[in-house]
């Protein structure tokens, strides 16, 4: 029988998108140490794979993808019965569907059968103790378990039918720990923004150095299928707000830019889903930033060097909100090529020139 590996999508992973990214989602998630990690992205040792899919269902950017789990066709059968039940393969045990690990069912699937009002029952969750998975399989099904919890609670509006309700025999209690993230704390990011800025206001000012060139890859904008899920279930029919806080397991953020963005573009430019863009017309240059296309991969506030690009705590996830204007400038007019450039302060002479300018007189004085 031929085993369906898990295959890796450079462009959609963050580390490819930007070397200097500590992603480790993909890493942290596999319980067999198959996954190694690199500033190109992310490598599968097929020889450790038990093909558990925890990598898929870990990584918010889509960058990893397989035969053996597709969340898609999951919902195709779901949705043609009233009830729905679901078990892992490890367990042995009978299902309407056979999945690797009950941790591949992420918030996202699992809020949107509940709000299909299709009740689901997970099997094997017991057997975690004695599965190849181990505590990593379980831990990431209380995670997802907890972020389809907020959800639901998040869009209650008083109907008790809206939601329908999960059932997990025996389910096993799953050490949080196992899913602290490792790279640059959104929580820090969160809470202990005025620590960093004590320390700020210690050190000298000095113009934060510009991102490599070579640190950010290019490629194609991705689509998100949890993500769009997330359309549907933030839906409200009353038309009120969808209160969320961050959650680590599932792909929504709001952004915001505190004072200080130096109009860079790495943000823009390592974002995989085209959630940040430029917006440019004759006269300005805008920072333009969407939630409805955003997956939460925090890639931008790795590479925002200035620090200043950060999350809310709590936002509205409702769809269909307008796009928030992050920071917008007026165009100035080059002296010397008579082109057009946008820079945080007023200047003469755009970028280029200034550089050409700069290059002439170290080599010719």
């Amino acid at each position: 029988m031929t085993i369906a590996y898990p295959e890796f999508q450079p462009a959609r992973c963050t580390r490819f998108r930007y070397r200097y990214s500590q992603c480790t989602r993909c890493a942290d998630a596999c319980p067999h140490e198959a996954i190694s990690l690199s500033d190109a992205g992310a490598a599968l040792d097929q020889s450790h794979c038990r093909n558990c899919a925890l990598c898929i269902t870990a990584c918010l950017a889509g960058g990893w993808s397989g035969a053996a789990f597709k969340p898609i066709d999951l919902l195709r059968l779901a949705i043609k019965g009233k009830t729905f039940s679901v078990a892992c393969a490890p367990s042995g045990l009978a299902a309407d569907a056979v999945v690797p690990c009950l941790g591949d069912l992420d918030g996202a699937v699992l809020a949107y059968l509940a709000r299909r009002r299709i009740p689901v029952t997970l099997h094997g969750s017991g057997h975690c103790g004695d599965c190849e998975h181990g505590r990593k399989g379980a831990a990431q099904l209380a995670l997802n378990l907890d972020a389809r919890a907020q959800l639901c609670a998040s869009g209650d509006d008083g109907d008790d039918k809206q939601w329908a309700d999960i059932e997990v025999p025996t389910a096993a209690a799953a050490p949080a720990q196992q899913f602290s993230p490792p790279r640059r704390q959104l929580f820090r990011r969160l809470i202990g923004r005025g620590v960093d800025e004590v320390v700020r206001a210690a050190e000298p000012l000095m113009k934060p150095p510009p991102v490599p060139e070579k640190a950010i890859r290019a490629g194609p904008y991705v689509r998100s299928e949890p993500r769009e899920l997330l359309q549907i279930v933030c839906e409200r029919q009353d038309g009120k707000p969808f209160p969320m806080r961050w959650h680590e397991a599932l792909p929504l953020m709001q952004l915001r830019l505190a004072p200080g963005c130096t109009a860079c573009e790495a943000c823009f430019r390592v974002c995989p889903t085209g959630a940040l863009h430029i917006r440019e017309n004759p006269g300005d240059w805008s920072l333009v930033f969407q939630a409805d296309t955003c997956v939460g991969c925090q890639v931008c506030l790795e590479v925002c060097q200035p620090g200043v690009l950060d999350a809310e705590a709590e936002f509205d996830a409702r769809p269909g909100q307008p796009e928030r204007i992050l920071h917008r400038l007026g165009k100035q007019r080059c002296g010397r090529c008579d082109r057009f450039f946008v820079s945080v302060e007023p200047a003469e002479t755009c970028a280029v020139c200034s550089d050409d300018e700069e290059a002439f007189s170290a080599i010719f004085g």
